[in-house]
């Protein structure tokens, strides 16, 4: 019998680290493994939104994560070789959250900070080390492991993830079901030096007859990242394909000049969700849960909220501080998310790269014709960054969602507030403790100040002000805040104290802060 641990994650991409860094963070034993030697080398996702930005300031990722990345300033759209409109991304998400842009930061960069922060809090990554296969005993997850040196070691987990991908081993031992389809494109993907008039350190995408190429920028100069499709002669020809395999002609129409490849690799783009994201004590994140076309860059994010959502809910049902069946709100909180997410962005990449009559007249007449006068109006481009940006994800419908105060409901993200002056503390600052907590944006009441002390919750109240007020919080309500941001109750007045002592009682909660003495935080 080998290691025993609290949480086995299996699969070390940005879904399995960010779930084992939480964890930690939240005094969770685990354990990670891969069956990799070393973490990616390659680019693959790239793009990181303001929500996960959100969850990584909670842990102290986020300024070095902006650090080592790349913001940029625009889209730009394409159509036949000709510039059909741009988007500013500099300002759309200002006053909406601490991160109001989108960053470029390659797969391989970013595992690799994940990798360094859990090795600081005692964790590394055990590779070449593979999962042949699991049984859950009802009281614990008993697991073989296939140590690099061919010893198989059995592992004891209260629970296992499974954070390993498309193919994951862990789904198929659950026999869930992983419903969806295949375009019918091959795709490529390749980072390269290059030049021409896109090389602008902005999102460039291009759609033609019946070609699509995005080129996204990377750091340093002549950097970037080419995703188009393969030439149909070449699509049955799955093995050894090349630069020379790619469709050339939207390439030439943009004017881009590739002097050197680094990396190149062709696949296929899947529109899936599983059927279940968990079952007993195993649970499937990332693309083990879900995959779809690489619109709106949001597979990594998806899975890194994946991530999240599960692990503050895993401690607290570890450390006995709410009941076991709090796990069961997982599943139905992020299964809807993925797939209206698929559902939307197959409609997209649908109407992108199919080679049908619409989908041409679509691309290539009605977007050039309607986007320039679109991209204008700029509350449709905050409401398109409220969307990239998956600020607007809530789980109204869920079941730890209860009330409404201002526009405000259970189940949507905390609105961010911003400060009221430079370097000033918003409120997000209480968020760093990734614990439950109450906020009031005025003056709580003094039952509202003694609930919350008799149940050992912190209570932050906030100065009212316009600020305030345009987020859509209403004055003196109390907002019961989750781990991980979102409001879990909404309640107003009056009735805030009883409708928090329900709401706490009925799902038998309690917090981390009970043995400290409670206080009444005020942050300018």
């Amino acid at each position: 019998m080998g290691k025993p641990t609290e949480v086995l994650i299996v699969g070390a991409g940005p879904t399995g680290l960010t779930l084992a860094l939480w964890l930690r963070r939240l005094g969770v034993e685990v354990r990670i493994i891969d069956t990799t030697t070393e973490p990616g080398t390659t680019s693959r996702a790239l793009a990181v939104h303001a929500r996960t930005l959100e969850f990584y300031r909670q842990v102290g990722l986020a300024e070095e994560a902006v650090e080592r990345s790349l913001r940029f300033a625009g889209v730009n759209f394409w159509a036949r070789g000709k510039h059909a409109a741009r988007a500013a991304f500099s300002d759309i998400g200002e006053g909406l959250s601490p991160f109001p842009y989108v960053l470029i930061f390659p797969q391989d960069e970013h595992e690799r900070l994940l990798v360094e922060h859990l090795h600081r809090a005692g964790v590394d990554v055990e590779r070449r080390t593979k999962l042949l296969g699991f049984e859950d005993l009802g009281h614990t997850v008993r697991a073989r492991l296939e140590q690099p040196d061919g010893h198989v070691e059995n592992c004891e987990a209260a629970y296992i993830a499974g954070c390993d991908g498309a193919r994951s081993r862990v789904r198929e031992q659950l026999a869930v079901g992983f419903p969806g389809g295949t375009y019918e494109r091959v795709f490529y993907v390749a980072d390269v030096e290059m030049h021409g008039p896109v090389n602008n350190h902005e999102l460039n995408i291009a759609v033609d007859e019946a070609d699509f190429l995005a080129v996204f920028p990377m750091k340093g100069a002549g950097g970037a990242r080419l995703v188009g499709t393969v030439k149909r002669e070449s699509e049955a020809q799955r093995q050894d394909l090349a630069w020379s395999d790619v469709s050339q002609g939207v390439v030439e129409r943009l004017g881009v000049t590739v002097d050197r490849v680094h990396w190149f690799s062709t696949y296929r783009v899947h529109h899936r969700v599983a059927e279940h994201f968990g079952r007993g004590r195993a649970f499937l994140l990332g693309d083990a849960a879900h995959v779809h076309s690489p619109v709106g860059g949001q597979g990594m994010n998806t899975g890194i909220g994946d991530a999240i959502n599960l692990a503050w809910k895993l401690a607290a049902v570890l450390r006995r501080r709410a009941d076991a069946s709090l796990l069961e709100t997982y599943e139905p909180e992020r299964i809807a998310f993925a797939r209206r997410l698929v559902a939307t962005t197959d409609r997209a990449f649908t109407f992108a790269t199919r080679n049908g009559p619409l989908a041409r007249f679509v691309r290539l007449n009605l977007i050039p014709l309607l986007l320039p006068s679109l991209m204008e109006q700029r509350a449709l481009r905050r409401f398109v960054f409220r969307t990239i940006s998956q600020t607007l994800v809530n789980y109204r419908h869920g079941q730890l969602s209860e009330g409404r105060a201002g526009t405000v409901r259970g189940g949507d993200r905390l609105p961010w507030v911003k400060p009221d002056k430079e370097g000033g503390a918003d409120n997000f600052t209480p968020l760093t403790s990734t614990d439950w907590q109450v906020h009031v944006y005025g003056e709580p009441s003094p039952d509202l100040v003694t609930t919350c002390s008799g149940y050992g919750l912190p209570l932050h109240a906030f100065p009212w002000r316009p600020s305030v007020k345009k987020a859509g919080l209403a004055p003196s309500a109390a907002y019961l805040v989750r781990p991980d941001g979102y409001v879990a109750l909404a309640a107003l007045g009056e009735a805030a104290p009883l409708a928090l002592k329900r709401y706490i009682d009925a799902r038998g909660l309690s917090f981390r802060s009970r043995s400290v003495p409670h206080l009444v935080s005020t942050t300018g």
